[in-house]
């Protein structure tokens, strides 16, 4: 059974720039929800509650939303809203969260291997904290069911266009069945032609704790920075990793494009202006449309 989720959330967050000089990427809200909360959500719907973020200067803020605040609190109660208020004690008490600072930024692996005290000789889930993902089941609980039938590290990956492959992390391998391959490469942002395959790594893992001493062995890569694909070809080579294909819709939000694109379908599916909104975004296409064919 996985017992324990780390995310990593310690980046500066230079693509929202001006709005991260002073707050989190991930506390940037969907509508009214901060990103890291869903994330931290999916941990919960999985069956995870001890959960580590590894933040960094600056996020101070991700540790006061899911602290308790009594004086907010006591106003809502006052002002007798009895939905906000039993929201605000859900964020407080939905896990376990511990805290732990990457005081230098030296990559995903790098962050990753902050959490070798807390994880101990257990396996245990990564969620990254700028990836939100839709699906009925969640997508780390996918991925526990396959640890389970595996006993192995396991990625979740997504199919990608073939022309979009460099830009992301690419797996190879053996294929096992549909939605699951053995893998023997990970080629980070390779190019269309030098592509593996068009499975993409979807940000969410079950890593066992041999993870740590392949970071170790690990060398500065890309950036600078100790990259969590390159300890995992170290590891690769002493054990089998399973690459799972998701099933749901995955939102990275760590650009401004996409985030704008997450905020919108998330609105759509808001009951309470969902109609409203659609036909505010109908009447503005339209009118957009006229104008180019003036």
């Amino acid at each position: 059974m996985i017992r324990k989720a780390v995310i990593p959330a310690a980046g500066f967050g230079t693509r929202f720039l001006p709005a991260t000089k002073a707050q989190p990427k991930e506390m940037l809200p969907i509508i009214d929800t901060p990103a890291i909360q869903y994330v931290v959500q999916e941990c919960v719907d999985s069956g995870i509650e001890d959960i580590l973020i590894v933040s960094g200067k600056g996020k101070r803020s991700i540790e006061d939303h899911f602290d308790r605040n009594p004086e907010l609190e006591a106003r809502i109660q006052e002002q007798d809203d009895e939905i906000l208020y039993h929201q605000l004690r859900h964020i407080e008490d939905m896990a376990n969260i511990h805290f732990i600072r990457q005081k230098e930024l030296n990559g995903l692996g790098d962050a990753i291997y902050h959490a070798r005290f807390h994880c101990g000789n257990e396996p245990f889930a990564v969620l990254l904290g700028d990836t939100i993902i839709n699906s009925i089941i969640p997508v780390t609980q996918q991925l526990i069911d396959a640890y389970a039938q595996y006993h192995h590290c396991v990625i979740a990956v997504e199919r990608v266009p073939r022309d979009k492959v460099s830009r992301y992390g690419i797996v190879g391998g053996t294929q096992i069945d549909d939605r699951t391959m053995q893998l023997t490469e990970l080629v980070e942002k390779p190019e269309r032609d030098k592509a593996p395959s068009n499975l993409a790594i979807a940000g969410r893992y079950i890593l066992t704790p041999q993870i740590f001493s392949a970071i170790e062995r690990t060398a500065p890569g890309k950036g600078n920075e100790i990259q969590l694909t390159d300890a995992m070809r170290f590891l690769l080579k002493e054990e089998n990793i399973i690459a799972s294909v998701m099933e749901g819709k995955r939102y990275d939000i760590g650009n401004k494009l996409d985030f704008l694109k997450t905020t919108v379908e998330f609105a759509l599916r808001r009951r309470e202006f969902a109609v409203q909104f659609e036909a505010f975004l109908r009447k503005t296409i339209k009118e957009i449309d006229d104008s180019r064919n003036k």
